[in-house]
């Protein structure tokens, strides 16, 4: 029985509404298949299956069959030219409601010779949201933190090594191979192990090089190809004070918690490594709600940070986010209040229009705090969304 998503089944009925044509994209097993078969009055052609590739070779047959019908054409790419396909069905055929599924941006590969600028709307389904974890049989926050929100090695019972592993070579077999001019496997499978490791942490190209065996050039193209396919989120600062803030220095987030476990060898957590996991677990969230990669984080050179800024609703205000992983933790810890409180003083020097957020995992009702004499607001994920977007 297929499990009901109803934040992505909402979304997409809501996009249909505006297009024809809908590119849902997002890594291999986040759930692109299984949601897309959960809608109603939906006819599925899987396009890995060679009887589908024939009847789409002649796209406009295939559209004349199926007017006013509701199709998923999923892993489309194996097609010989899907824009083709799409192209056609968006200009000549927009009675028919039709979602396309990929592993990656749709101009990123060299599968599609037309983006489709106009013609689509993008959903980008990422790992399980907080809000449905309980829906998928678990709503302990630690499980999701490692065991991941790819559907079924959340739904694991045991960390699940082999599934990382066989889904690593997935990733590398179906989705680089078959979609981008990649060269040396080890290099570049080296790269992405280091990434996720380090997930969180500020990039350089340069010190990739030497241990994954190629030029800093090469590291800086697998990094492109990763951000496209959604293995990496790159999180570039935000400034406009150049000579006081971090103008240069992205910082690399891995697309799931739990492959980042998986690479850093954890099968268990420590309290000191939860912290690391719930702020990409916050990213995850922001990701999927507002559907946009545009964050930013934001460092002076005195070493003050804010973990995520975000603009927003109004355009003239920044929201400011750090992440905690216990508020109640926190604000027993001098230390960490003086510390949060001077790094949001320092950011509203440069920027003093928006809120200051803190987003933690056991807030139920949002309250707010002066610390040092700056406001700040206590929420969880749902409320920073609804805050940000109300």
């Amino acid at each position: 029985m297929l499990i009901q998503r109803p934040f992505w089944q909402k979304l997409i009925e809501q996009y249909w509404q505006h297009k024809s044509l809908i590119w849902l994209m997002g890594v291999r097993r986040v759930g692109k298949t299984s949601l897309c078969q959960s809608l109603p009055e939906i006819e599925y052609f899987d396009c890995e299956r060679p009887r589908v590739r024939q009847l789409l070779d002649d796209p406009e047959g295939f559209l004349k069959d199926h007017k006013g019908k509701r199709l998923v054409l999923d892993e489309i790419h194996r097609l010989g030219n899907p824009s083709e396909v799409l192209k056609i069905a968006a200009d000549h055929f927009p009675e028919v409601k039709i979602i396309a599924t990929g592993s990656s941006t749709l101009g990123a590969s060299k599968k599609f010779k037309d983006t489709l600028t106009g013609r689509k709307k993008e959903i980008w389904l990422t790992p399980l949201l907080l809000q449905e974890m309980l829906a998928f049989g678990n709503d302990n926050i630690k499980h999701r933190l490692l065991y991941g929100g790819l559907p079924s090695f959340f739904s694991a019972s045991q960390f699940p090594d082999d599934d990382f592993r066989e889904w690593s070579d997935a990733y590398w077999a179906k989705d680089i191979q078959e979609l981008f001019s990649v060269g040396k496997r080890y290099s570049f499978q080296k790269f992405t192990e280091l990434l996720l490791a380090q997930s969180g942490g500020q990039f350089e190209a340069s010190r990739f090089a030497a241990p994954c065996e190629v030029s800093r050039q090469t590291i800086t193209n697998y990094l492109a190809v990763l951000e496209a396919t959604f293995i990496v989120h790159v999180v570039r600062p935000y400034a406009t004070h150049r000579a006081t803030e971090i103008v240069m220095a992205p910082k690399v987030y891995g697309f799931d918690t739990g492959f980042v476990c998986y690479s850093k060898g954890w099968h268990e957590l420590r309290q000191e490594d939860l912290g690391l996991l719930w702020e990409q677990c916050v990213l995850n969230e922001l990701h999927a709600q507002l559907q946009t990669s545009h964050i930013n984080y934001w460092r002076d050179k005195l070493g003050h940070e804010i973990d995520f800024v975000l603009q927003q609703k109004a355009q003239k205000e920044l929201a400011a986010i750090e992440c905690k992983f216990s508020s109640m933790s926190f604000l027993k810890d001098r230390y960490n209040i003086s510390s949060l409180s001077s790094n949001f003083r320092a950011f509203r020097q440069h920027y003093p229009h928006g809120k200051n957020y803190v987003v933690a995992s056991d807030i139920d009702k949002r309250f707010e705090r002066k610390i040092d004499n700056i406001p700040i607001t206590f929420v969880n994920t749902q409320h920073l969304v609804d805050e940000i977007t109300g």
